[in-house]
């Protein structure tokens, strides 16, 4: 993510930025809420000129249009993000429209009303860009899954399993391991780092095959173990803190660290409140350190007042992604809760 202009008065203002990644249309999504005005180049219908003959022939138009937001919708495996709404500036001023926001589109978006955790999100989403990408590869005995560490979670990039046709057993399973050292070579193109695991000795095999053919490859990569592959050994890799000079500062290792130290103060009776109504009560005292919020509920009024009111005395507010297991955890405590500084009864 770019911040291209930001001009802020208090918290109200106009911040315009350049969306560079899939991470970043995630990112767009929770920043642009209802009722904000976003300005960004999009397409009209509008009357072709030229064909006289034909006055109900149209044609496309690039023009800017200001739109007041009704609507939001992300569509991680197209791309692209949605924002429907009213046009207030420029043309056909009444109308309806839907701004098609993809990597590469600029937009300006103005809020009356810029929270502070608003503004966290976009730090992290420059920094983020500035990091490496990760691939996770877990491997086992006759399958493998390789997925791309995303800030909204793991994005599943390949699922390889060995196959069952004609041949000596060894010929299919050299065969499968080229396959895998092929897939994760191309998944991490560009120089990632790559964190290989899984159960077995399968993973030292596979790092064998990758010294010989791929050498750049194998110069970045980390072997950590996993009792598992598929989503549960991606969870299992980030809840550890594997490799931790990759993993350590990322949005994932942070929220998955968070949860299982909320877990932790629940299960012992310790610094830690859930739910709206525990929330608030530790919010009076003034008791809490860190405020965790699921994104999905992070628009909602009261929760917004607790947002605001919690970064106004100095504590943290961390918005989970829904997207992945520590959101999902996290649901399950009502979508909101805190770490606190002292207990509270």
């Amino acid at each position: 993510m770019r911040v291209l202009k930001k001009d802020l008065r208090g918290e109200e203002g106009e911040i315009a930025l350049l969306p560079e990644s899939l991470d970043d249309l995630w990112h767009l999504r929770h920043l642009v809420e209802r009722g904000d005005l976003v300005f960004a180049l999009s397409q009209r219908k509008v009357p072709a000129i030229a064909d006289k003959a034909r006055p109900e022939k149209m044609e496309r138009k690039t023009v800017r249009l200001g739109v007041k937001i009704e609507d939001v919708e992300f569509h991680m495996y197209s791309n692209w993000l949605r924002l429907h709404g009213r046009i207030v500036s420029g043309m056909d001023v009444g109308s309806y429209h839907t701004l098609n926001i993809e990597v590469g589109t600029d937009l300006s978006i103005l809020k009356y009303h810029w929270r502070p955790d608003l503004l966290a999100r976009i730090d992290d989403a420059v920094k983020e860009s500035q990091r490496p990408k990760v691939v996770l590869a877990l491997v086992e005995e006759g399958e493998a899954t390789i997925g791309l560490l995303r800030q909204f979670g793991v994005q599943m990039a390949a699922e390889i399993r060995m196959s069952s046709g004609k041949g000596s057993g060894e010929d299919t399973r050299a065969s499968f391991m080229r396959g895998v050292a092929e897939a994760i070579d191309n998944a991490a193109g560009g120089g990632a780092d790559v964190i290989l695991a899984g159960p077995g000795f399968a993973k030292d095999d596979l790092k064998k095959v990758i010294d010989s053919s791929y050498p750049d490859l194998a110069g970045r990569i980390a072997m950590d173990d996993a009792s598992s592959i598929g989503r549960s050994g991606f969870q299992e890799v980030l809840r550890r803190g594997a490799v931790k000079s990759v993993l350590e500062s990322s949005r994932i290792a942070r929220e998955a660290k968070l949860i299982e130290e909320l877990f932790r103060e629940i299960a012992t009776g310790g610094k830690a409140a859930y739910g709206i109504a525990e929330v608030q009560k530790a919010m009076n005292y003034g008791a809490i350190e860190s405020l965790l919020v699921l994104d999905e509920f992070a628009r909602r009024g009261d929760v917004d007042d607790i947002m605001r009111q919690v970064g106004n005395s100095r504590g943290k507010v961390i918005v989970f992604s829904s997207e992945f297991e520590p959101g999902d955890r996290l649901a399950s405590l009502g979508g909101v809760a805190a770490l606190l500084r002292f207990k509270i009864a």
